[in-house]
């Protein structure tokens, strides 16, 4: 089968950052789906692995990354009772296995969802790994309860990158929440009105920019873009008893210390953890994306697909992380074969 990967973490303007590869197709066995992958999303984790995996030594082997993905199952492993041949599916991947950046994959069923009938083949691909991150940040690790969210608050930080536009309708549509999000430029502000946030505030006057809607102070915050850049600032606008949830990751440690006086929660959120540690609850996110698919299957939901690039080809990865590196791209990117 033909395969998209890399042997050597490179600057994706290097010629070899991609490279194009014959593979074997691979076998499911156990609770594994062998997928035909019709369309693949980009998000920030893509070019995080390809920039860090291959630092030091050069690959023998091709590495095959890529999370999100839409495509129809061909064949089933002796224990998959969810799905069948022919199902069309969705998901976002398992960072401890061979990825999506190939005609063939597979994929645990438990992971995985059946694709919103509604929706396009591109148009589904935008939504898995950003839906179950936003799902998880609002329900699994805040526990936001929508009986009990009526005039609650989240920011979003980052309103109109991958996750923050899934993150905005999921808060106002399924939990209730009054939808605060950040844009700095006009046609980020606009996504971020058309995915539903009730303001939009700009991160470069953050404090002011809520003083001056209302909101001085955020019953949650979800940040998807820095939580170190604006530590000190959440701190000061969470409510006392708040929550804080941060997807970014931090280069340096977070004095926690802060926000003892506000008994103000704290969590990360990573998508991959429960297919990365199997853990009891790991079909949790297969319930996870049907339930995302009947909601746009009814109209409450809608894709986040900006750009769709047409092809399977080197070109299109690299134009896809590029889009990603500049910290700009809206939306999302998909690339469909």
């Amino acid at each position: 089968m033909k395969a998209i990967g890399f042997r050597k973490s490179l600057p994706i303007s290097d010629k070899d950052s991609f490279i194009m590869f014959e593979a074997d197709q691979p076998s499911p066995s156990g609770y594994d789906l062998l997928v035909k992958v019709a369309a693949v999303s980009v998000n920030p984790v893509d070019f995080k692995v390809r920039q860090s995996a291959a630092k030091e030594n050069t690959l023998e082997d091709p590495k095959i990354i890529g999370y999100d993905a839409v495509g129809e199952v061909v064949a089933v492993g002796d224990k998959v009772s969810l799905f069948k041949e022919g199902d069309e599916v969705y998901y976002a991947g398992d960072l401890t296995r061979s990825g999506s950046n190939a005609a063939y994959q597979l994929i645990d069923e438990r992971i995985v969802g059946a694709k919103p009938k509604s929706l396009s083949i591109p148009e589904a691909a935008a939504l898995p790994l950003t839906g179950l991150t936003a799902w998880e940040s609002i329900f699994d690790r805040m526990k936001v309860d929508p009986n009990t969210a009526e005039g609650k608050s989240i920011l979003v930080l980052a309103g109109a990158g991958g996750v923050g536009s899934i993150a905005i309708q999921i808060a106002k549509q399924i939990a209730g929440l009054t939808v605060i999000a950040t844009a700095s430029r006009e046609e980020t502000e606009n996504w971020c009105k058309s995915m539903g946030a009730d303001f939009v505030v700009n991160h470069h006057e953050l404090k002011s920019g809520l003083e001056k809607i209302g909101h001085k102070e955020v019953d949650y915050i979800l940040d998807c873009v820095d939580i170190n850049g604006y530590w000190e600032t959440v701190i000061d606008i969470i409510k006392p008893q708040g929550h804080i949830v941060t997807i970014s990751g931090s280069s340096e440690a977070l004095n926690l210390m802060l926000l003892k006086n506000k008994s103000v929660s704290f969590s990360w959120e990573f998508m991959f953890t429960r297919s990365m540690y199997t853990t009891d609850d790991i079909i949790r996110q297969h319930e996870i994306l049907n339930e995302i698919a009947d909601l746009v299957d009814k109209g409450v939901l809608k894709s986040t697909l900006k750009t769709e690039l047409k092809g399977f080809s080197v070109e299109n990865f690299k134009k896809a992380h590029e889009m990603q590196e500049s910290g700009k791209s809206i939306g999302k990117t998909v690339i469909t074969f």
